[in-house]
C-alpha cells in the first residue's frame, strides 16, 4: 500500500487513534517488505554466480529478439528446404574443421585418448570421408567429441568467474569467452582462409547450431517460468558436462544407505491364512 492511499483514509470520530497506528504499521511492513525483497535478489544473485543479471537480462532480451527476427527464421527455412542427409553433411564438414583445435586442446589437458580418437577422425574424415562431408569415423565409434580452451582453463583449475550474457554469442563466462577467442586466434583453418570465407564458415555454423536446437529451445521457451534463467540453468549443466567428458558428476553425494546385516533385521512372523469359517445349515435342511 502506498502512501497516497493511506493518507486517502478518512478517520472517524473515536478511531483516530487506531487508524493511526494501522497506518503506521502498515507503512512499516511496506518498507521491510521492499528491505527484504532487495536482499533476497541480491542473495538470489550470488547464489547463482550472476552479479550482472541485470545487464546479462537487457542482452539476453536483445539476443531473443535477433534470433526471432532474423537467426531463427534463416534456420528454419533452412531445415525446410534441405534434405536431413544434406544437413548432416554440413554438421560433419563444420566439425571437421575445428579438428586441429580440438586435438590441440586435448593434449593441452593431457588427454591421450582423446587426442588420438580426434586425430584419427581428422584424418579418416578428410580423407575417406571426402573432405569430413561423410562422417566415416563415426561408423568406426569414433564420435565427435567438442573441446575448447574455456574446456582446457577448466581442466587446469581455472574458475568459470560470474555468468555472462555476450552479445549475439549468448549464454558465457570470462574463462569461456577467453577460451573462445584463443580458439578463434589459434585455428589454423582461420589463419589460412579469407576474410570473406572465415565469415562465411562463422554464418554456416550459427545456422547449422540454431538448426538443431529449434525443438529444443521452443521447448525451453515455452515450459518455462522464467526463459533466462532455465537458459542460464542449462548452459551450466551442458558446460559442466563437457568439461568431465560426459562422466558422472563426482561432486554430487549420493545418501548414505544403513547396511543392515541379517541380525540387525527385523523379523517378518510368518503368514497364515485364517480358515473360513463353517458355513450353518439352511433352515428345514
Amino acid at each position: 500500500m502506498s502512501l497516497n492511499r493511506i493518507d486517502a483514509i478518512r478517520p472517524q470520530p473515536g478511531n483516530a487513534g487506531r487508524i493511526k497506528g494501522m497506518a503506521t504499521a502498515l507503512i512499516a511492513l511496506s518498507l521491510a517488505a521492499c528491505a527484504s525483497t532487495g536482499q533476497m535478489a541480491e542473495s538470489n544473485a550470488r547464489d547463482v554466480n550472476d552479479p550482472l543479471e541485470p545487464i546479462n537480462r537487457v542482452i539476453f532480451s536483445v539476443n531473443d529478439a535477433v534470433d526471432t527476427v532474423i537467426i531463427r527464421p534463416i534456420a528454419t527455412t533452412y531445415t525446410f528446404v534441405t534434405p536431413d542427409p544434406i544437413e548432416n553433411n554440413v554438421t560433419n564438414f563444420l566439425r571437421n574443421l575445428r579438428s586441429p583445435v580440438i586435438i590441440a586442446n586435448q593434449l593441452l589437458q593431457g588427454d591421450w585418448h582423446g587426442a588420438e580418437v580426434a586425430a584419427t577422425r581428422f584424418f579418416i574424415n578428410s580423407t575417406i570421408g571426402l573432405g569430413g562431408i561423410v562422417d566415416v569415423a563415426a561408423y568406426n565409434k569414433l564420435y565427435f567429441e567438442p573441446e575448447g580452451f574455456g574446456q582446457t582453463l577448466a581442466v587446469w583449475g581455472v574458475g568459470e568467474g560470474p555468468y555472462l550474457v555476450l552479445p549475439l554469442l549468448g549464454p558465457s563466462n570470462p574463462r569461456d569467452a577467453a577460451g573462445l577467442a584463443v580458439d578463434i586466434l589459434s585455428d589454423p583453418v582461420w589463419m589460412v582462409s579469407t576474410e570473406a570465407q572465415n565469415w562465411g564458415r562463422s554464418a554456416a555454423e550459427v545456422i547449422d547450431a540454431r538448426a538443431r536446437t529449434l525443438d529444443v529451445t521452443e521447448d525451453l521457451k515455452r515450459n518455462s517460468l522464467d526463459y533466462y534463467a532455465t537458459v542460464r540453468s542449462a548452459y551450466r549443466q551442458l558446460r559442466a558436462a563437457q568439461i568431465r567428458d560426459g562422466a558422472p558428476d563426482a561432486s554430487a553425494q549420493m545418501p548414505e544407505i544403513p547396511d543392515y546385516s541379517a541380525a540387525e533385521m527385523p523379523e517378518i512372523p510368518d503368514y497364515e491364512p485364517e480358515s473360513e469359517p463353517e458355513s450353518e445349515p439352511a433352515p428345514g435342511s
